[in-house]
């Protein structure tokens, strides 16, 4: 891996929606050997080649710009469209930054183009936050990358133990943290105190519960007019994000009539931390980075402690409470232990100083050693195979356009040329139709139903 600025490691960072692209970028940035907590006169800098995977995710431009996260080069293309890439360019490392079954699919695809060559790139992938759901169906999807990231301590073991646990090689988890953790450590209220409610695309999902939430929210803020209570919101009415938002806060609040100390936010979840004095959420990982930051944060309990709602995940936090609690005045308490096994703020400063800036050691020794590997990089070896997985693989690799072999199918996007107007056109208004689809009329229908 070169040392400096004037021949610069190359990473590329494939990302299927807003928040994984956020995650990718971030990461490409922290794993580049070299590029470590010590003081360093000549630090390195990637360069990052952004590709979006093209989806009913895909980010927008506005999105992209809330990220924050410059790269060199972004395009959008299919499987098929990247894989032709990566036999044409010429890259240190892979950042893979999508949904379990992109990943796999990827992988396979990866491997059949890089057949014989042993330059290829290290390619690394992970999760975007907490993992509190399908954690053996996710893993076993991001086997066969040479780093599976893991966020936390806890994290670690587990991903160790679901792939010993099936006789796959579980030398690729590697303990890192996330990499969007940081910024100014809370000092003490603001004028006005804010509250800050960070609202999630699919938690919770019933029209009843989110309007619950958004009543309890708008409650608050009357009941404490010398507050300023926000409600972030992650995307709007159109857009798509990680997971589908099938009903906006935004056309929900149309029906109230919150109090002038009541707004909604948008924009970089660390820029609103900077003016937070209360985080509340149901599940977010903004929880995550409230609590690196020592933000009192609390993790709502009223619709229950549930897998369905990912707020299971906190138990033992200390920061489990309620809207009644809140509008008494609680504030939470978090359990340092818990806290320290999550990666955040463990041992060191919010600002980077201790644990939290050595995190990414490890990755970063790892990745360097594959680099200098005698004879190059082994094949990619993915534990799912036609042989250990034959009723599940292919339609994961299907969703692609691929074949159970990895390549292309018959009548696969074309991947020889970039797409013209016309067809740029027909995707956009796909995408967009999809969008209306999912939002205005498959709620619709569901309330047929109830009917």
């Amino acid at each position: 891996m070169p040392a400096s600025s004037a021949n610069p490691p190359r990473i590329a960072v494939l990302a299927d929606s807003d928040t994984r692209w956020k995650w990718g970028a971030l990461t490409a940035s922290r794993i580049v050997p070299g590029s470590g907590s010590g003081v360093q006169a000549d630090p390195v800098v990637p360069v990052l080649d952004g590709y979006l995977l093209r989806g009913r995710a895909t980010p927008t431009p506005r999105q992209l710009a809330e990220v924050g996260v410059h790269a060199d080069s972004l395009r959008e293309v299919t499987a098929v469209e990247f894989l032709r890439a990566m036999t044409q360019e010429s890259y240190d490392v892979l950042v893979l930054a999508l949904v379990g079954g992109g990943v796999q699919a990827v992988l396979h695809g990866l491997k059949r183009v890089w057949e014989g060559r042993a330059d290829r790139p290290v390619v690394v992938t992970g999760y975007v936050g907490v993992v509190y759901e399908k954690l053996a169906d996710g893993l076993l999807l991001r086997h066969g990358a040479d780093l599976v990231l893991a966020n936390s301590r806890q994290d670690a073991e587990r991903f160790r133990a679901v792939y010993d646990g099936v006789g796959a090689d579980s030398s690729s988890v590697t303990e890192v943290a996330l990499p969007f953790l940081g910024g100014a450590a809370y000092t003490g209220e603001h004028d006005p105190y804010t509250v800050v409610f960070a609202a999630q695309p699919s938690v919770p999902e019933s029209r009843k519960d989110r309007t619950y939430l958004l009543n309890r929210l708008v409650r608050h803020a009357r009941l404490h007019p010398e507050r300023e209570v926000l409600l972030k919101l992650r995307s709007q009415p159109g857009e798509h994000t990680t997971h589908i938002e099938e009903l906006p806060y935004q056309k929900l609040v149309q029906r109230l009539d919150p109090p002038a100390n009541f707004r909604l936010v948008y924009g970089n979840m660390g820029e609103v931390l900077d003016r937070t004095d209360l985080l509340v959420t149901i599940s977010s990982t903004a929880a995550l980075e409230s609590l690196h930051r020592r933000v009192p944060t609390v993790v709502l309990s009223d619709l229950g402690v549930r897998e369905a709602l990912g707020n299971h995940h906190f138990v033992g936090s200390g920061c489990l409470a309620s809207w009644d609690q809140l509008d008494a005045g609680h504030r939470p308490a978090p359990d340092e232990e818990w806290i320290a096994r999550q990666g955040v703020a463990a041992g060191g400063t919010p600002s980077g100083a201790g644990s939290y800036a050595s995190s990414w050691d490890t990755a970063r020794e790892r990745i360097a050693k594959l680099l200098d590997r005698p004879g190059g990089l082994p094949p990619l070896t993915p534990w799912y195979t036609p042989a250990t997985a034959p009723g599940y693989l292919p339609g994961i690799l299907a969703r692609h356009h691929l074949g159970p072999d990895g390549s292309p199918l018959p009548g696969a996007p074309a991947s020889d040329k970039d797409p013209g107007p016309v067809r740029q056109i027909v995707r956009r208004a796909a995408r967009g139709a999809y969008r209306h689809g999912v939002q205005r009329v498959a709620p619709v229908i569901r309330r047929m139903g109830e009917l």
